[in-house]
């Protein structure tokens, strides 16, 4: 449990501030002469721009399943809170969106890993329901209960449950949970932490085991094609982004800025030992065991994990006679930022997961 932001009221009768619990933000007042804590009543969301003004109430930006990112002010001596700015969101009614479920689960050591499942309305897509589950980059990075934008339409237009895992190595729990996953040798520990939520998931009479997707972006792709090869029961196909297929090819291609940051992180590929571990863990060695569909989005300007990534990938898969989607935009980056390649990818995961979830 992180303690993320705070602010001090100018006569320091209180202090306002916001702590992380497994990726939500709760705020809480503390009085320092009595040691008497506050919880304020909010939607479970993630908190950013946390400050008191002079005369004591206390603003916020919150964004939440059901809001973009909106301004909201609390009163410290009723503790209401008031909403003061309602964003644009194209017409929909976020109203309609729904908040997601922690999930807690203990992992093959013993360590408790959690993440948050968002499921469809069961009014509308009764039944068991398939589920893709997301893993979010960095390693060193959270999912958190904010808003999903495009992501919504998975949920309430297809009926398609999401579950966004934070494995060890995530940021929010402590700095010895961030560096659980550190060097060559603790690397798989994180990928075995999606097999405990696979255990758990499978059993949810809601969801339908035998219609599972995997998908992740940049150390995300790396857990997406590692999980896809380790829990390849579990998966009926598998949607990598930008992501990391090979560790020593990645660290020597890397962009040199970041090279000895990711050293850290992943393991030094000069030294032979962490070199071999680092092959031996990596999904481009093991390619001939993913047996399901692919579809692997690229930018052809990536400078953090190089398009030489991806290639690597797919022309493996298509030499062993598998499936592969291949995206690649010239002019993107590191993850796509211009509208018409987000619209055009985003559109082109919902072909994909219609032809391999849905049908």
């Amino acid at each position: 449990m992180d303690v993320e932001d705070f602010d001090v009221s100018d006569d320091g009768r209180f202090i306002a501030y916001v702590i992380n619990e497994d990726g939500v933000s709760r705020l809480r007042l503390l009085d320092p002469a009595t040691g008497r804590v506050r919880n304020a009543n909010l939607p479970a969301g993630d908190i950013v721009g946390l400050s008191i003004a002079p005369w004591g109430q206390i603003a916020f930006t919150l964004a939440s399943a059901t809001s973009p990112g909106d301004a909201f002010v609390l009163d410290p001596g009723t503790m209401a809170v008031t909403q003061w700015t309602h964003s644009e969101t194209g017409g929909l009614d976020p109203r309609v969106n729904r908040a997601p479920e922690l999930v807690t689960v203990t992992s093959f050591d013993g360590l408790k890993v959690s993440g948050l499942l968002y499921r469809p309305d069961p009014a509308r897509f009764p039944g068991k329901r398939p589920l893709i589950v997301n893993i979010h980059g960095g390693p060193e990075g959270q999912s958190r209960p904010g808003f999903l934008g495009r992501a919504n339409y998975l949920v309430n237009e297809l009926g398609i449950a999401l579950f966004l895992p934070n494995v060890r190595g995530s940021t929010g729990y402590g700095k010895a949970f961030v560096a659980r996953d550190n060097g060559p040798f603790k690397r798989e520990d994180a990928v075995r932490d999606i097999g405990a939520f696979l255990d758990v998931l499978a059993q949810d009479p809601a969801l339908d085991a035998s219609r599972f997707g995997d998908a992740g972006g940049s150390y995300g792709g790396y857990m997406c094609y590692a999980s896809a090869i380790r829990f390849a029961g579990h998966f009926r196909a598998a949607q990598c982004t930008v992501a990391i297929s090979n560790f020593v090819t990645f660290l020597e291609h890397t962009q040199s800025y970041r090279r000895d940051l990711r050293r850290v992180e992943y393991g030094d590929e000069r030294d032979p030992v962490q070199r071999a571990k680092l092959i031996e863990i990596s999904p481009l060695t093991r390619i001939r065991e993913i047996k399901v569909p692919l579809f692997v989005v690229t930018g052809g300007n990536d400078p953090r994990v190089p398009p030489s990534e991806a290639a690597q990938v797919v022309g493996a898969v298509r030499a062993n006679g598998g499936e592969v989607w291949h995206m690649i935009a010239a002019d993107e980056g590191h993850g796509y930022r211009k509208k018409a390649n987000v619209d055009y990818n985003f559109w082109a995961d919902v072909l994909f997961w219609q032809k391999y979830l849905l049908n």
